[in-house]
């Protein structure tokens, strides 16, 4: 359990990060897993160590819901996140901005307690603000099984925070999950061992993302149904990407790590890929 062992946690947060090189500009926003940190931590490291905390005053946290049938997003109904580290305050004023759009509903405290694709992410996030932790808020957003056009409504919506440079997306996916237990046995012999196969599939939606097109990510889940968990934030970060781009924003986004919890070899097994990156402003 996350909570008893709060020294071993910093420490393994610590750990993971101190392995990890920063790149020349902080990031504007990132894709990053929501496994256990076990499978995980080290992969999410990557994404994590290229945040500000001295110019990241909001963190908005895209994760997908797993636990209930959701059409739009929603937000949480309560003012603090607790982590093993320290509290995350909710910023109440972008909240209140995101309920006036009529476009949210409200999470259940079930499901708040439930959800863990947001809920990983918060120790990673209060480690790698540590030495600003009394300075910033987060907005946690819950999103739904969003068809494309909702995708793209929400993007817009969100675009508008994407273009502060004070304020930081963390979309939280993890990449395929792979074998019977997940109904998804994708193999493309030509790759050689299974785990290959997947790891092509995986890069080829990697560098779909990289190349920030929606409409390219959305025919590739049409075409592979390569079982991406977090695939409605990353098309909403997508279509923020887009439309800030027409006005003429230049940003890049480039993946920096990829990982697999292990290597499929036949068809009783399974794993869960994983995939770091961040998205800079030029």
């Amino acid at each position: 359990d996350m909570w008893s062992a709060r020294p071993q946690l910093n420490a393994q947060l610590e750990g993971w990060l101190s392995q990890v090189q920063s790149t020349k500009r902080p990031a504007r926003a990132i894709i990053a897993p929501h496994a256990g940190y076990t499978y995980c931590g080290s992969c999410a490291a990557h994404a994590y160590k290229q945040v500000d905390p001295s110019i990241t005053r909001r963190i908005f946290i895209l994760g997908p819901s797993h636990h209930v049938p959701l059409s739009r997003c929603a937000l949480s109904s309560v003012d603090i996140y607790r982590t093993p580290l320290y509290d995350l305050r909710i910023d109440q004023k972008i909240y209140g901005e995101l309920w006036k759009t009529g476009m949210f509903e409200r999470m259940s405290l079930q499901t708040d307690e439930d959800e863990h694709s947001i809920e990983m992410h918060l120790p990673y996030t209060a480690k790698a603000m540590e030495s600003h932790k009394d300075e910033f808020t987060i907005i946690p957003v819950l999103v739904g099984a969003l068809s494309e056009s909702k995708e793209q409504e929400f993007g817009k919506l969100f675009s508008k925070y994407l273009a502060d440079p004070s304020n930081l997306f963390v979309v939280s996916s993890d990449f395929c999950h792979w074998g019977q237990r997940f109904r998804y046995s994708y193999y493309d012999e030509s790759q050689g061992e299974i785990y290959r196969s997947i790891e092509h599939l995986d890069k080829m939606g990697m560098s779909i993302i990289e190349q920030l097109d929606p409409v390219s990510f959305s025919n590739y889940l049409k075409k592979y149904h390569n079982t991406i968990c977090g695939r409605h934030p990353i098309g909403v970060l997508l279509n923020a990407i887009t439309e800030l781009q027409k006005n003429g924003m230049n940003m890049s986004f480039s993946f920096l790590n990829y990982a697999q919890s292990s290597q499929c070899r036949n068809w009783q097994d399974s794993s869960v890929s994983y995939a770091a990156g961040a998205l800079t402003v030029h």
